[in-house]
């Protein structure tokens, strides 16, 4: 008996509104440690339509902490994962930006930044965030992990604060010191808002997840 449509997603029904999701345009900026999980998560949970945004290619480093294959060494890391993304799902439409976001790019509105450093966080949200319908940033060091994410005036008011000074950033970066199990985690959290967002619910604006200590703590919103 052949599959409908609906038998795509009877197990997540209830908790993940489809007719939301099947017009759901989602972004992608960076696809290393966190943002390739989250391109991953993102196709099994159903959106019809990704962009992915990276200029890099896969290393032999990037097996072990971002859970690209051997196959894909030397290739553009949009591309693996935008293969890794069809084999989920053969109907996804995938764009492929083998390059920095750059303000001429056309994006959807749900943004998931995945990227490496504070000043591009702030040149992205700076281009992005006053305009999207749904903003989300991993940032992780280590086992440490924090989330966070903006829909409201609020949540983005607050997501403006934590732009600091690169100066002031802890040392490292997520592809200097990280871990598939807690790439994957961060992930998870992420997609988690974003289904917030399509559900209507609130928001958690600003999490921290501290494996090593196995804390999870949803931080006080600066207004």
């Amino acid at each position: 008996m052949g599959l409908t449509v609906m038998d795509r997603f009877d197990r997540q029904s209830g908790l993940v509104p489809t007719d939301r999701l099947m017009k759901a345009w989602a972004t992608v900026i960076g696809v290393g440690s966190i943002g390739r999980q989250v391109a991953l998560q993102l196709t099994a949970l159903g959106v019809p339509k990704l962009q992915l945004i990276d200029p890099d290619e896969v290393t032999r480093t990037n097996i072990t902490s971002q859970g690209y294959l051997t196959a894909d060494i030397g290739r553009p890391k949009v591309q693996a994962t935008g293969d890794s993304c069809h084999q989920l799902e053969h109907l996804l439409s995938v764009e492929e930006i083998q390059d920095r976001y750059r303000r001429r790019h056309e994006v959807g509105p749900y943004i998931f930044t995945c990227v490496d450093s504070i000043s591009a966080r702030a040149a992205i949200w700076r281009s992005l965030g006053s305009r999207c319908a749904f903003w989300a940033d991993g940032r992780m060091l280590g086992e440490t992990i924090r989330v966070l994410s903006a829909d409201d005036d609020v949540s983005r008011q607050h997501y403006g604060m934590t732009l600091f000074p690169p100066a002031e950033a802890q040392a490292g970066s997520c592809t200097s010191h990280s871990t598939i199990y807690a790439a994957n985690l961060a992930a998870a959290l992420l997609v988690h808002q974003f289904v917030r967002h399509l559900r209507g619910s609130p928001l958690d604006p600003d999490a921290m997840f501290n494996l090593s200590a196995g804390e999870y703590v949803v931080l006080p919103v600066a207004v």
